[in-house]
């Protein structure tokens, strides 16, 4: 039985056989009964499932990917586009070529646009530094100037001395006895040949400097010397053509005629104390005055009055602390900076027809002058504690341009040369130093050429 048994199932396993491969190859046709998850091995065929799982399914699976060189080079230019080729990431390649412009530019009528300007090169240090010994440490006087010449003038203790910025080279004016000196104030004429120079006696004397090419040396000649306008020493002084505009420690403000013998033509009276700043427009019709009072005066010289004391225009009671550095804008007729001292520490902004006040802005320290620049919208300060600085400021955001570093003591004095390039800063440490601050003028580019009329050579018909 059990012999029988195993006979009838190895006759079956046996004959089972053929029948199971032909089974496997006709469910190989018809998937459905086929079991997926437990495959019988021996009916297997490898070297078809290999083919099939490689490479035979490629085409139907996916058609796209079915080799062509048109679908090759769409794949490609694919890739690019949509920056599948990852091995382009900060990959070196050359600068890509320049468009090419299919009309010259000289043809198009298309606005072309403007090169960025380029930002200038402030230098950090001074250009040049001098030795100015005896050079007088108060606030309220004005010891340097700048001609048109290009002559600069300083007082140290009762000399005044000439410095030739084109040649260098070094003179000195005049020396004055102790009983007139020391200088208290200099100022040049608009045309730069002629000097005023204050001194502690109350009286201004005016110089001629002529520069004698043939020889080489300057001949300076006094011309006349001022005196009754004052009580005290004369600490400011301003040019206005032929008048000069004397301040002194008496709080008066003269208007001098230097053309006349009676020189006094007008008298300014409102400051209570020392008259430490002086500033006329550039229309000449409005001047500016500073003083140790804290007020800071405009008058009109069109309702000046030789017959009684002239009333100011406007009087400006903002700043507290004595008012000596005050500049005129050159771009805007009626802008006016002024400087606050110590106790102060503002530059003001002031629209000198309605006298408001624009903007103020706290420097943090003494403010001892102003420049403002001739060829950029920029505003130049002097310093004193801590620093001592110039600093650079950018109108009207006031942001700081650049800070100059050098002086060991209150920079008093500053002058701008004539074409507006380099300033000269004085201060208690007996140092003249020169900066390149406001840079080198563009150079104005000659206008378009207009087209001549047509036929204009031709005679008109009447």
């Amino acid at each position: 039985m059990d012999a029988g048994s195993m006979s009838s199932s190895s006759n079956l396993k046996s004959g089972s056989r053929c029948p199971l491969q032909e089974q496997f190859l006709q469910k190989r046709n018809s998937r459905e009964n086929l079991d997926r998850f437990i495959p019988n091995r021996s009916a297997m065929d490898f070297d078809y499932a290999h083919y099939m799982l490689t490479e035979g399914r490629k085409g139907k699976e996916n058609p796209a990917m079915v080799s062509s060189p048109s679908k090759d080079a769409y794949r490609k230019q694919l890739a690019e586009a949509m920056n599948m080729n990852r091995t382009r990431i900060l990959a070196f390649k050359n600068k890509p070529p320049a468009p090419v412009e299919l009309f010259p530019r000289e043809f198009s009528s298309l606005p072309q646009d403007k090169p960025a300007k380029l930002r200038r090169h402030i230098p950090q240090t001074s250009d040049r530094t001098l030795d100015a010994p005896d050079l007088v440490d108060d606030y309220y006087l004005n010891l340097l100037d700048w001609g048109s010449s290009n002559v600069l003038a300083i007082a140290l203790a009762s000399t005044v001395y000439l410095w030739d910025a084109t040649s260098g080279s070094t003179s000195e004016l005049v020396t004055f006895e102790d009983e007139s000196g020391p200088v208290t104030s200099v100022n040049w004429a608009p045309d730069g040949r002629h000097i005023a120079i204050g001194l502690d006696n109350s009286e201004v004397q005016l110089w001629d400097s002529t520069a004698n090419r043939q020889v080489g040396f300057l001949s300076l000649i006094l011309l006349r010397t001022l005196r009754g306008c004052h009580r005290s020493r004369v600490g400011s002084l301003a040019w206005n053509n032929h008048i000069l505009t004397t301040g002194g420690m008496d709080g008066c403000i003269v208007n001098n005629d230097v053309r006349i013998r009676s020189h006094i033509v007008e008298t300014y009276r409102g400051h209570e104390q020392e008259v430490c700043g002086l500033k006329w427009s550039a229309s000449g019709q409005q001047l500016a005055s500073g003083g140790n009072d804290n007020l800071l005066h405009i008058w009109d010289r069109s309702v000046a009055s030789s017959n009684s004391p002239t009333q100011w225009l406007h009087r400006l009671e903002d700043h507290t602390a004595a008012v000596k550095a005050l500049a005129w804008c050159p771009f805007q007729g009626n802008l006016l900076a002024s400087g606050g001292g110590g106790g102060d520490r503002c530059i003001k902004f002031w629209n000198t027809h309605t006298g408001a006040c624009l903007n103020s802005v706290d420097t943090g320290s003494q403010v001892c002058a102003l420049l403002w620049n001739k060829n950029e919208r920029e505003l130049l300060s002097s310093h004193g504690f801590t620093q001592n600085q110039l600093t650079l400021w950018k109108y009207p955001s006031m942001a700081k341009v650049a800070e100059l570093t050098g002086h060991t003591s209150r920079v008093l004095y500053m002058a701008q040369s004539p074409d507006g390039c380099t300033v000269a800063s004085a201060a208690g440490d007996e140092t003249l130093r020169f900066w390149n601050v406001f840079g080198v003028p563009e150079v104005a580019k000659p206008g378009p050429k207009t087209n001549p009329e047509p036929f204009a050579h031709l005679n008109r018909i009447r």
